[in-house]
């Protein structure tokens, strides 16, 4: 029996910036290094004024003196760049990447492009794409100012498919000498090296059924529920925002030509089940507080009295640090504990709440005036699927792939107009 082509991942018009422009274009991705300005300062000092993604993006620590102004400068370097030819465009294509990380190790992964009618960040969603995390609504909008009207798209969304035969990859790596090499650099920043390869043609048609076969898989494991072929792994809001501003294009009746487009959005896709991809819990820090006040208050709403039956969680304000024993909550992992906790002393008392990648940046920023930092624990990957498959999403902010200097940067882009 021929297998249905999958349609939820798919191959795209693929823009690559050209060769003189490779060193100064990738930048990280924008919901990165939010509570350190000076690394965004650091990276315009170097970028200047040469064609970069810098100039298309808007880092969310500049995000609160940003308007109306800052969108238009960013649209208007996205339309000088497609006129001046700073990109070449290969048609009806995948980008085969390889990321070494700081450790030497390398993550694999292909660009292409998600139906957004395949997707739902809802928490109880049954759709084949589904959001890992539970989506900040508010966070949408802003984004959506961006998107809005941009002739390109950049970006950072990672999908993770639970590939257990290891069907895409393996695939990849055994043609890898078939493909031809687009771009090949160290990152900025501390990123370590990017290598893409070209997926067209006759192994663009043998990856697409690649796909279909995973897909089929998914379906036997669901054994009658919907199935669940792949999860965001980073950039949820992002793909949140470009699923409301395609539903926002359906209500105003736009072109088909306008639709085509905006239904789907620019994705690298990675296999959960590579090691190397491993996952890395965000940390939490509570800014602008009184440390002794903030641990008394969750000790009372979600600290255990039995450590034994308890999650701890480290936490440093100062020169001081401790262990945080919290209550252990059916169907919720720490970071919800402890997200619930923080959220109702900010509405009590006050205090700001910052995401954070690392443990060594927590413990340099927990180091400072009125502030604590929580570390919190890993979370298992080999129950990712199930988990959200069973309970839904889980709660925002728990994980990253990788730690925040190997999170995506952004590379390709896409045509948003016709």
């Amino acid at each position: 029996m021929a297998i249905e082509k999958d349609t939820c991942f798919t191959s795209f018009d693929v823009l690559i910036p050209k060769g003189q422009y490779v060193a100064s274009w990738p930048v990280i991705a924008c919901d990165q290094f939010t509570s350190q300005p000076e690394y965004w300062e650091e990276v315009r000092s170097a970028v200047g004024d040469s064609p970069s993604a810098l100039h298309c993006i808007l880092p969310e620590a500049e995000l609160s003196r940003s308007g109306e102004e800052t969108y238009s400068a960013i649209r208007k370097h996205m339309k000088e760049y497609l006129q001046s030819s700073v990109f070449r465009e290969c048609r009806d294509s995948f980008i085969f990447v390889e990321r070494t990380l700081q450790d030497g190790s390398i993550r694999a992964g292909v660009v292409g492009m998600v139906d957004l009618e395949q997707y739902d960040y809802h928490r109880y969603a049954s759709s084949p794409v589904r959001a890992t995390e539970r989506t900040v609504e508010e966070r949408i909008p802003p984004r959506m100012q961006i998107r809005r009207g941009a002739p390109l798209e950049l970006s950072h969304v990672l999908l993770l498919c639970d590939d257990a035969r290891d069907r895409l990859f393996a695939f990849l790596r055994a043609r890898k000498d078939e493909l031809e090499p687009v771009y090949d650099l160290e990152l900025p920043m501390g990123g370590g090296r990017l290598r893409g390869y070209l997926v067209d043609g006759a192994v663009r048609d043998a990856f697409q059924e690649q796909l279909a076969l995973y897909r089929e898989d998914r379906v036997r494991a669901a054994d009658g529920e919907p199935p669940l072929l792949y999860v965001v792994g980073d950039g949820n809001h992002s793909l949140a925002s470009a699923k409301a501003c395609y539903e926002e294009l359906k209500q105003n009746h736009a072109g088909a030509e306008a639709l085509r487009h905006a239904r789907y959005a620019m994705a690298e896709l990675e296999n959960l089940r590579d090691c190397v991809s491993h996952i890395e819990p965000i940390h939490r820090i509570l800014q602008e507080t009184d440390p002794e006040a903030v641990l008394r208050f969750l000790q009372e709403r979600c600290g255990a009295d039995d450590a034994a039956q308890a999650d701890p969680v480290h936490w440093k304000a100062g020169d001081r640090e401790g262990v945080l024993y919290l209550h252990r909550v059916k169907g919720q992992v720490p970071a919800g504990v402890l997200q619930d906790g923080l959220d109702a002393y900010i509405a009590a008392y006050g205090g700001s709440v910052d995401y954070i990648h690392g443990g060594g940046t927590l413990s340099a920023l927990a180091g400072k005036d009125r502030t604590i930092g929580f570390l919190l624990p890993e979370i298992s990957a080999e129950r990712l699927f199930a988990d959200i498959s069973a309970g839904g999403v889980l709660p925002r902010k728990t994980f990253s792939i990788g730690t925040a200097r190997e999170k995506r940067y952004y590379m390709e882009a896409r045509r948003l107009q016709p």
